[in-house]
């Protein structure tokens, strides 16, 4: 008889522990989603509110000492931001075209590109504005011809 008491104390014991062992696993669970979405949010409001401007973007392709990766989100933020250039005069491109043709050169000329910044920039372009395909080529064209293999 005291054998099944004890036995029962004992079983009833490590049923607390447990549930409290499992009170703090889900507790703590809920606190690390909880703390991950806040620092996603607070991420996402920061890139929502800050723009880069046009100047700064081309500022860091001209800058010789910036990393592939400064490259990429370099582009990838004009294209995203600044990615249609304005519409033809004619049969002649916009003057604003003249930025975006220097900046193909002058990716093609940098000494941390690839051709994966090369062709991304040139093919996004090209999607954004279908009119702008042969100047974006020839651009495209003096640029690799100019950077000496």
């Amino acid at each position: 008889m005291m054998d099944v008491i004890l036995l029962i104390k004992s079983f009833a014991g490590l049923s607390v522990a447990l549930a409290v062992l499992i009170f703090l696993y889900l507790y703590m669970l809920h606190a690390k989603q909880e703390k991950k979405q806040k620092k996603k949010k607070k991420r996402a409001q920061h890139i929502k509110e800050v723009i880069p401007k046009f100047s700064m973007l081309y500022e860091v392709i001209r800058n010789k000492k910036a990393t592939q990766e400064e490259l990429s989100e370099a582009v990838d933020l004009i294209i995203k931001h600044y990615g249609d250039i304005p519409k033809k005069r004619g049969l002649r491109a916009d003057p604003k075209f003249e930025y975006y043709s220097e900046i193909l050169l002058r990716l093609c000329h940098h000494p941390s590109t690839n051709k994966n910044i090369i062709l991304k920039f040139d093919r996004e372009l090209e999607k954004k504005n279908p009119s702008y395909k042969v100047e974006l080529d020839d651009s495209l064209t003096k640029g690799l011809n100019t950077r000496g293999i």
